[in-house]
């Protein structure tokens, strides 16, 4: 609710940038164009993700990471961070936040194991493993065009080095602070069948086609609008009950929209000026940190999608994009409201009744950033 009432103010300052002049109907229209597909593959995905979920697609994945684990929480944890990086980097980091999240919670209390440790890898690593693929995070979308709509192995290539270490650190922080509560032993589930086996292989079979046709080179937003079609036809027929107005993301998409025509409104009146005078330029490492750290400390001040559009028109070049998006990808671990997916984990924590303690999630978030992100540079510089 907060973010559509955000989401509304945001496009009534818009409005009002308009009235005034300060943002023009040809800017408007360009803005459209490359905003609309981008939010047309979120509504897509989010359909996708919310029908699969209904169909049994992620509780059936937990259940199957519980059982190959064989008892050893260290291996179920693994599974975990397995599924939760698939999850990211093929369905996007809000799909891991919204219905990755409870599904673990629910495994590690089936299996008597402490939340914490399976809870905070989903959310660090939906954040931080959103660096692979243009369709893992809506940043990376909106990178494309900038970087010249490369195909997604080719985006890939670029950013593989950073993304790797976006992997590896959270998860080595986890292993290392919870190494002791990941050291025991547990009680495998017992297989359960799904409610709808018709719906849960339509939805099985729709993912394991959409995954690769989402890196296949096509606009991402076609093969995920055809894969939501076939899934609303699926539940039309055998649970209508299912389909709803609610799947549809209409907070995220007024936030995000009134976000796209505030940061073009302050564009218009000098805002990429006074940005660059505070992240400077140029493509060595030093200038590659300052603006990867300029766009972590935008992310955790604001949130990473206005911190992305603000600091885009100084980025300038391919280097110095990817140094961007690793500052607002990586780095937005420290603040409650630096991303979208973090909102989303924590709303469904609480609604699972599980308590977050703040303090320690926002030092613990800062550690791993600022680890993180200056290795991510490092290695986006130093590996070919």
């Amino acid at each position: 609710m907060r973010t559509a009432v955000l989401g509304a103010v945001f496009l009534a300052v818009g409005l009002v940038a308009f009235l005034t002049g300060v943002l023009t109907g040809p800017e408007l229209v360009v803005l459209v164009e490359r905003v609309a597909p981008v939010l047309g593959f979120v509504v897509a995905l989010t359909i996708v993700a919310e029908l699969a979920a209904e169909a049994g697609l992620f509780a059936w994945l937990a259940r199957t990471c519980s059982r190959f684990a064989g008892g050893r929480v260290v291996v179920l944890w693994l599974l975990v961070v397995v599924l939760a990086v698939l999850c990211t980097v093929f369905l996007s980091l809000d799909t891991t936040a919204v219905l990755l999240t409870p599904v673990v919670v629910l495994v590690a209390r089936h299996a008597g194991l402490p939340v914490m440790p399976f809870a905070l890898t989903t959310v660090w690593l939906a954040n931080c493993a959103s660096m692979l693929l243009p369709v893992s995070n809506l940043t990376n979308l909106l990178a494309l065009g900038q970087l010249g709509s490369p195909a997604p192995l080719a985006f890939a290539a670029l950013v593989a080095p950073a993304a790797a270490v976006g992997i590896v650190v959270p998860v080595a922080a986890i292993g290392v602070r919870y190494r002791r509560q990941l050291a025991g032993r547990f009680a495998p589930p017992e297989p359960d069948e799904a409610d709808d086996p018709v719906l849960f292989r339509v939805a099985a079979l729709v993912t394991a086609l959409l995954v690769p046709a989402l890196v296949s080179g096509v606009e991402v937003w076609i093969p995920a609008a055809v894969a939501a079609a076939v899934l609303v036809v699926a539940f039309a027929v055998r649970r209508p009950a299912v389909l709803r107005p609610g799947m549809v993301p209409w907070s995220t998409l007024l936030f995000a929209g009134g976000l796209f025509v505030v940061v073009e409104a302050a564009h218009s009146l000098g805002l990429a000026d006074l940005l660059g005078s505070v992240v400077g330029g140029g493509d060595s490492l030093p200038d590659l940190l300052r603006l990867a750290g300029g766009g972590a400390a935008a992310a955790n001040l604001a949130n990473n999608l206005p911190a992305y559009l603000a600091l885009e028109p100084v980025a300038g070049s391919p280097l110095r994009l990817v140094a961007l998006l690793i500052g607002v990808n990586i780095g937005c671990l420290v603040t409650p409201w630096a991303s979208l997916a973090t909102l989303l984990w924590h709303s469904r924590l609480t609604a699972m009744g599980v308590e977050v303690s703040w303090p320690r999630v926002i030092l613990g978030g800062l550690a791993v950033a600022a680890v993180a992100v200056p290795l991510a540079v490092l290695a986006l510089v130093v590996v070919p």
